[in-house]
């Protein structure tokens, strides 16, 4: 089929105008104010983090940097769905913490999105240890001690979580696998009321974050027995970690990380995160981040995919050995 020079050549043109535009809307980026869509109410870490972040960032990008709380669904579901459907232009940015986007996708059917391929990572912010603690009554200083006291007591000790299917959850589930114990899973809407009843002794045990429980353990209300990382805690020298307590697979942190939705520009996904990385670097930040007892957690896109990926089959695997199934 012969095709006239003039077709081709007006079809050149149109392809050309294109590519033209697309790398033109890039370097401009942004064009608008950026709306950072947080899935949880405000109050928690990765709000306090991202609220400050945004602020970084309007300077940076030079428009404004608005937070957005959307929570609502199955673990913050509702919030990464609606970045998931929005224009991939880089106006519309995910900053989740591992719920929805690692766990969540683990335990329920369908929540509306697939978070490998209706997301692209931008770049990881931070991360806080995970850690076991019990109320003072439990005759227990050590996992292997709790190990001891579950199996001569079984069914009898109670594990709170902040909610089913949250990581503190996940954790309780892979110690009692990983421990061949029988434990007993009690949910909460949230840290502050398991932590109510685990300082009253309703509840025996607890995983959460470090930044979350060391106000109770310094002031002698809890009692820490292991970190949920590789290496120990600067602020709890004489908590050991669950690798040196013989169970090197028990490790969880708590992070978050900002993300875009699928299509977008690879120049815009780049200037995010040199942007981020060097907020994350401020003085003010790191101030917040001391304060929860967070970690930075910077790199590439790349990285926070290969990261995001590991967590995925980590959870999966405990969901799946747990028989977790959505409630």
């Amino acid at each position: 089929m012969f095709v006239k020079p003039a077709i081709l050549s007006a079809l050149a043109v149109f392809i050309f105008g294109i590519v033209a535009a697309v790398s033109a809307s890039a370097q401009v980026y942004p064009t608008r104010p950026v709306t950072i869509v947080i899935p949880f109410p405000p109050g928690s870490n990765t709000d306090g983090v991202g609220r400050l972040l945004a602020q970084k960032l309007s300077v940076s990008l030079g428009r404004p940097v608005i937070v957005e709380n959307r929570p609502g669904g199955a673990g913050g579901t509702v919030g990464a769905k609606l970045v998931a459907d929005a224009l991939p232009d880089g106006h519309t940015l995910l900053y989740s913490s591992p719920g929805p986007l690692v766990v969540a996708p683990a335990i329920y059917k369908d929540v509306g999105y697939d978070p490998v391929k209706n997301f692209i990572p931008i770049a990881t912010t931070f991360s806080i240890a995970q850690m076991l603690v019990v109320n003072p009554a439990v005759p227990v200083r050590s996992i292997g001690e709790l190990v001891a006291y579950a199996k001569a007591k079984p069914g009898k000790i109670n594990y709170a979580s902040p909610g089913y299917g949250t990581q503190p959850h996940l954790l309780g589930e892979m110690f009692k696998l990983a421990a061949g114990i029988e434990i007993v899973h009690v949910p909460y809407k949230g840290p502050a009321p398991a932590i109510t009843d685990l300082l009253a002794g309703q509840v025996q045990m607890y995983f959460d974050t470090v930044g979350i429980l060391l106000p109770h353990i310094q002031a002698g209300k809890l009692r820490a027995l292991a970190v949920a990382e590789e290496s120990r805690d600067p602020q709890l020298p004489d908590v050991p970690t669950t690798v040196e307590s013989g169970f090197p697979k028990l490790q969880a942190t708590y992070w978050s990380g900002l993300l875009a939705p699928a299509g977008t520009s690879v120049t815009i996904v780049k200037r995010l995160n040199a942007d981020i990385n060097d907020a994350m670097k401020s003085k003010e930040i790191e101030a917040m981040l001391a304060s929860l007892s967070a970690k930075p957690k910077l790199g590439s896109p790349d990285a926070f995919a290969a990261f995001m990926a590991a967590e995925t089959q980590k959870w999966a695997a405990t969901v799946k050995a747990g028989g977790i199934t959505a409630e």
